[in-house]
């Protein structure tokens, strides 16, 4: 990619693209039209004229090229969590020094006091904002803007902060998470992030692009991103901790119901691999699907030879996505009954099928995509793009060819891409951790109301659809004071809170392991293992289970049995 071709990269007449090259450049020829921004040495983008997305581009180049999209996973925690207790120890006292929480959301308003140190200054590193173009772009990535430590300071002795460093958090839900990760003490407000001492690193991502935005049938004005800003943004992040020389742990408060929910995939492969880099821990919202009756799952009788799924869809749903993934080795196809009693025919399922489907009495059009192997996981995927649906019951055949029991998975959207009066009649809460949670190496967390340790009602179930633990472990996430636009403070709930808390826990591990010294080269799966080690267990239930996962993160708890264990003199 070149200076004159960057511009493709915001351009809504340029549809992108994930290329899973693995070093193999000869893969770009297939692709004449594009320009091509490497990522990494597994994955580059591909930037193609917008007339290469077409209702054939999945049959074509496999489900997976195309960038998924994510959603906000969210609408007197400290003491609930031992972070307490930990600071009232002399020895221990964590709070986060000499160690990194990032944040991958929607920005943060950097004028808060909470992110400023005690002379004024701030304790953000930088801020990586995709959605303002300026030559002022990381090097290496090609777009959006870089405001380093320097220049927010300036911007805060400024009488015009926004003339220096025009960034915002418009939405303010990433202003929450690092707020509730990394915010300075407030006593007057009897407040404080988990980690209070860390430093802070910042990617505001970018809306997606309106050509992918229709393609996914996203209703106008949600927030939403787009896969490969996500990919771009891990990438900046680990880059700047490693040039800091400091270790990170990085927030993802987004997700999305789509997918294979099995943990791989583009976003899931990048989280596998950094993930297991020394200093860097991955911490992710469980998702809010719980209770929304957006997940379906049958097992196929052999005998019978058939399921039947009913959708309920609400008066005036402009569109949707709905996912089917079915077990290998059965082979699935579909017939379709509409709400008028139109009848759409089973379609014979081969390596690659896409259809269109118009009704006579109906305005509804569905766009079918069959993929007997899809390239990441090796299941069946049939993808229904729903435009127009009339409202009322759809009734589904769902079909399995094989000698086995057959089994598959129908999720659709998350809240916000599409209405609460659109569901499966006969839905099932488990399986519902939203994506990129599904992914092994990440710690996964669930949200519970630390004031009556009950679960969060609408937090995600695992575990995932290859049955990995997810999620591993519960934090608190009802009821939670966070800082707000107009710098004050609210009340917040959801999966993405207990994530951030999860984040700024997982900050003092990693003071206590590489800034002391005592645990050298710790990486994500080993602090979810001394996390797990730690955690409170409820003794009338069986662990670990789809609900709670390992139990209740308790930091100070895992430094008792740390004390447990170690070799006496």
């Amino acid at each position: 990619m070149t200076a004159e071709e960057r511009y493709k990269i915001i351009s809504n007449d340029f549809v992108d693209f994930i290329i899973d090259y693995s070093g193999n450049e000869a893969i770009f020829a297939s692709f004449p039209n594009a320009t091509f921004q490497i990522m990494n040495l597994r994955y580059a983008v591909a930037y193609m004229p917008a007339s290469e997305l077409t209702v054939n581009t999945i049959s074509e180049f496999g489900y997976s090229i195309i960038p998924s999209y994510f959603g906000l996973t969210s609408t007197r925690s400290l003491e609930a969590s031992g972070v307490n207790r930990v600071r009232r120890v002399p020895t221990l006292n964590l709070r986060g020094q000499g160690t990194i929480v990032a944040i991958i959301d929607t920005g943060i308003d950097y004028m808060n006091p909470i992110f400023q140190n005690a002379d004024g200054t701030t304790r953000i590193i930088s801020i990586w904002d995709q959605s303002i173009d300026s030559p002022n772009f990381p090097q290496g990535f090609w777009y959006g803007t870089q405001y380093s430590a320097e220049e927010i300071n300036r911007a805060l002795q400024s009488e015009n902060p926004l003339e220096i460093v025009p960034s915002r958090d418009e939405i303010g839900h990433g202003t929450i998470l690092a707020g509730v990760a990394a915010g300075g003490e407030v006593p007057d407000q009897n407040f404080s992030g988990v980690a209070p001492d860390s430093e802070i690193i910042v990617v505001k991502l970018k809306q997606i692009k309106e050509i992918l935005r229709n393609f996914y049938v996203v209703p106008p004005g949600v927030p939403c991103y787009q896969e490969n800003d996500v990919m771009w943004a891990i990438q900046y992040v680990v880059d700047m901790a490693r040039r800091q020389g400091k270790p990170v742990s990085i927030c993802l408060g987004i997700g999305n119901s789509l997918g294979s929910h099995t943990g791989r995939g583009n976003l899931g492969n990048l989280l596998t691999v950094g993930g297991n880099f020394p200093g860097v821990v991955f911490n992710i919202a469980a998702g809010n699907e719980g209770t929304a009756r957006r997940h379906f799952f049958a097992e196929i009788d052999p005998t019978i030879g058939y399921s039947t799924m009913e959708l309920n869809v609400g008066d005036n749903e402009l569109g949707f996505i709905m996912e089917l993934w079915g077990r290998i080795p059965s082979i699935y196809s579909v017939d379709i009954l509409s709400p008028t009693g139109e009848y759409v025919p089973r379609i014979t399922p081969t390596l690659r099928v896409s259809r269109e489907i118009s009704f006579v009495f109906e305005q509804t059009q569905i766009t079918l995509d069959y993929q007997l192997v899809e390239g990441t996981t090796g299941e069946q995927v049939i993808v229904f793009r729903f435009r127009k649906p009339t409202a009322g019951i759809w009734r589904f055949q769902v079909y399995g060819r094989g000698d086995l029991r057959g089994a598959f998975h129908v999720w659709l959207p998350i809240s916000g891409f599409i209405s609460d009066n659109t569901y499966f009649t006969q839905s099932n809460p488990y399986t519902t951790i939203t994506v990129p949670g599904n992914v092994q190496e990440p710690i996964t967390v669930t949200a519970y109301n630390p004031d009556n340790n009950n679960l969060y009602t609408n937090a995600s179930r695992g575990y995932t659809s290859t049955n990995i633990i997810k999620p591993e472990l519960a934090a608190p996430g009802v009821n939670i004071m966070a800082p707000t636009l107009d710098r004050g403070f609210t009340m917040v709930t959801g999966t993405s809170i207990a994530a951030a808390h999860t984040t700024g826990i997982a900050a003092m591990v990693l003071e206590w392991g590489i800034v002391r010294g005592n645990y050298l080269g710790i990486d994500t799966p080993e602090v979810k293992k001394l996390l797990i080690r730690g955690a409170r267990r409820n003794p009338n239930l069986t662990y670990p289970n789809q609900d709670w996962g390992y139990g209740i993160l308790d930091i100070y708890n895992l430094f008792i049995e740390l004390r447990a264990e170690s070799p006496r003199a």
